[in-house]
């Protein structure tokens, strides 16, 4: 799927050469990676962009250790994005200890290249599973005949508008950056701005009602991006 294909994946790893090996094996499929080598990189490219999938090492050589990153961004995110340890900390104990600080996987260095590949692709399936239906009350996505029914109406939308609203919903909850939204939606490759992203929610929000008197509301982030989120007190 679209989405799946446009992965964006975010790489905390302080040696600069593996750091450029795996990013390489990344971006080889056609996927987005954002390289950071320290604690604080990381955690300010985190305020402004948005990731599917993280990959961390333990030991940095400043700042804060991949242990303490993790435990930064499962207090600080809403969002339960998967996180993988690539690193050369091979103890049970320190398997045991990340795994229980939320991290979903671990792999120990040297890592391959494939294998990586592997894991990052299944944590990304298992964040965003495949369904041909998606039900969002008042909202029903029937992804296998691309359309969307709100109330039982089917809603005309271009193939954009589609897979732009399908993108939101799948991640609703989730804060997304324009640049995430453009990847994901129009591609790597897609040489277009931000703005195109913003004509497109105000779009949907007419079309698919996406206002605040409704139950879903599309809240813009200031120059950030976009929210979709549910009244839960709504009826």
């Amino acid at each position: 799927m679209s989405d799946r294909q446009n992965l964006r994946i975010a790489l905390l790893e302080d040696n600069l050469e593996q750091a450029a090996r795996v990013s390489g094996w990344i971006e080889s499929k056609g996927y987005y990676c954002g390289v950071f080598n320290t604690a604080e990189e990381f955690q300010r490219a985190f305020r402004k962009s948005t990731y599917d999938v993280v990959v961390l090492d333990w030991t940095l050589q400043t700042g804060s250790s991949g242990l303490e990153v993790l435990h930064w961004i499962r207090k600080t995110l809403t969002s339960d994005i998967p996180v993988i340890f690539a690193t050369a900390r091979q103890a049970e104990e320190d398997i045991v200890t990340a795994l229980r600080a939320g991290a979903d996987d671990y792999l120990a260095k040297p890592v391959r290249q494939h294998e990586l590949l592997a894991r990052l692709y299944a944590l990304a399936r298992r964040a965003q599973p495949e369904v041909e239906i998606l039900e969002c009350p008042p909202y029903v996505f029937d992804t296998a005949n691309r359309q969307v029914r709100l109330n039982d109406e089917v809603i005309k939308l271009t193939e954009k508008e589609y897979e732009l609203a399908l993108f939101m919903f799948r991640n609703r909850g989730r804060v997304l950056s324009r640049q995430h939204l453009l990847t994901s939606v129009w591609g790597t490759s897609a040489e277009l701005n931000t703005r195109t992203v913003d004509t497109h929610a105000s779009r949907l929000r007419k079309k698919l009602k996406l206002l605040a008197s409704e139950r879903w509301k599309l809240t813009s982030i200031y120059q950030h991006g976009y929210r979709l989120e549910e009244h839960t007190g709504s009826t």
